[in-house]
């Protein structure tokens, strides 16, 4: 990525951040009540995070970071947006869950860091946002510890081939695309799915700013995974994408005992990827 690319990602970021807060209500408080914006999926594939030095990748605003450190983690979060690690760490102090916020392109926290983690994680829209993920994945690997743990859940590469009504949009295979559009409000469109202290119907404006991101097949991310030298332990699908809602043909509706924080489309296809890999010991 240039740093003209790499500036515009994150004037849209910063823009978007402030559409998607103006969504949620009274979020202090409602971490403050042992509140978490925290999905069982990612609970389930974290394990016990108790006591354990855990990055969070893209960490955004940090509802998720901050839900981690209510479940016992020491929590570093590394983010490209100002607004979004500003608003994090002020939500942290008025939370009283204390966490580490880092304004930082996640390539070059990696390659400055002399920290070391337990945990890698990152979740939901991550990896798009990077154009050499190979490079991303080795330095996840560089700053974990022997016997560390990178955990993942993405939305699923498929799901950006489909737009309204299940047309087909882009093409799954696209390598080195610059798909340049601008940083939805996404929080706004999923209507209280990502607004779990409660959701506030706030006018939602074009964002101005493009942003780039890159379509990466699961093929390409599990190789990237095994090439930074860690070992995958797990590589899961899913019918359903907790809280994002990528178009009106996903609706909260579907197989049976899906929560209505989560969204699925008609027929049977993956709409998240689920990955755990380790770190020689």
């Amino acid at each position: 990525m240039t740093p003209k690319e790499l500036e515009d990602t994150r004037a849209s970021w910063n823009f978007a951040t402030k559409q998607h807060n103006a969504h949620k209500h009274e979020q202090a408080a409602f971490l403050r009540s042992g509140g978490s914006t925290l999905f069982p999926d990612e609970v389930e594939l974290l394990g016990d995070v108790k006591g354990k030095r855990l990055l969070h990748l893209c960490c955004n605003a940090g509802q998720d970071s901050l839900s981690l450190v209510q479940l016992g983690a020491v929590v570093t979060g590394v983010d490209l947006s100002d607004e979004a690690i500003g608003f994090a760490t002020a939500l942290s102090k008025d939370s009283r869950l204390p966490a580490t916020f880092i304004r930082s392109e996640a390539n070059a926290f990696f390659e400055s860091t002399t920290e070391r983690f337990d945990l890698v994680f990152f979740s939901y829209g991550v990896l798009g946002w990077f154009d050499d993920v190979p490079r991303l994945m080795k330095g996840c690997a560089r700053v974990l510890s022997p016997a560390g743990r990178l955990v993942g859940l993405e939305i699923h590469p498929l799901v950006w081939s489909f737009g309204e009504g299940g047309a087909w949009k882009d093409p799954y295979f696209a390598p080195g695309h610059d798909f340049d559009d601008p940083v939805s409000n996404y929080v706004g469109e999923a209507a209280g799915a990502l607004s779990p202290s409660g959701h506030v119907a706030a006018p939602s404006t074009p964002n101005p700013n493009r942003a780039h991101s890159w379509q990466h097949t699961v093929g390409d991310i599990v190789t990237a995974v095994a090439s930074s030298g860690l070992q995958l332990e797990l590589l899961r699908e899913y019918p359903y994408a907790n809280g994002f809602r990528p178009t009106t043909w996903f609706a909260p509706r579907g197989a049976e005992g899906v929560e209505a924080r989560r969204f699925v489309p008609p027929v049977s296809l993956p709409v998240m990827l689920g990955l755990t890999a380790r770190k020689h010991g």
